[in-house]
């Protein structure tokens, strides 16, 4: 039951992001071109999914535990941190050059665009590295 769940918030989350033209990494970056072909439709995706997120998190947290988990696993910390500005950095500086977000790349794999294919393989091997590093700090 649980993999059918996954498989279909899944399967939502890549239908919307390719029905509101987030696959495009085109449509990105021009929101991000305030200067020049500025496309203001990502600031209402990110709308969207804000209200979702605000009411939906207002109904879930008001059971006492999760449909399909023992418990909530939440972030134990709550402070801003270099690691956190660096990780939002890099995030930001790689969407606004690529185009892409981790979530909107995975479902665009399906479009067999080389470009995409190219995006998720450096995000893996950045992953990688990134796990190699922490690794080595600790």
């Amino acid at each position: 039951m649980r993999i059918l769940t996954f498989f279909a918030v899944g399967l939502i989350f890549g239908i919307g992001i390719s029905v509101s033209g987030m696959a495009n990494p085109a449509k990105v970056i021009n929101f991000f071109d305030i200067a020049g072909n500025w496309d203001p439709s990502l600031a209402f995706v990110m709308g969207g999914a804000l209200l979702v997120t605000f009411f939906g998190y207002g109904v879930v947290f008001k059971k006492k535990r999760p449909i399909l988990a023992d418990e909530f696993t939440l972030p134990s910390q709550h402070g801003i941190d270099r690691k956190l500005i660096g990780g939002s950095a890099v995030f930001g500086i790689g969407w606004g050059i690529a185009g892409f977000c981790p979530g909107a790349a995975l479902p665009a794999l399906g479009t067999g665009n080389l470009d995409v294919a190219i995006f998720v393989g450096s995000l893996l091997v950045g992953i990688a590295i990134a796990r190699r590093l922490q690794a080595k700090a600790t």
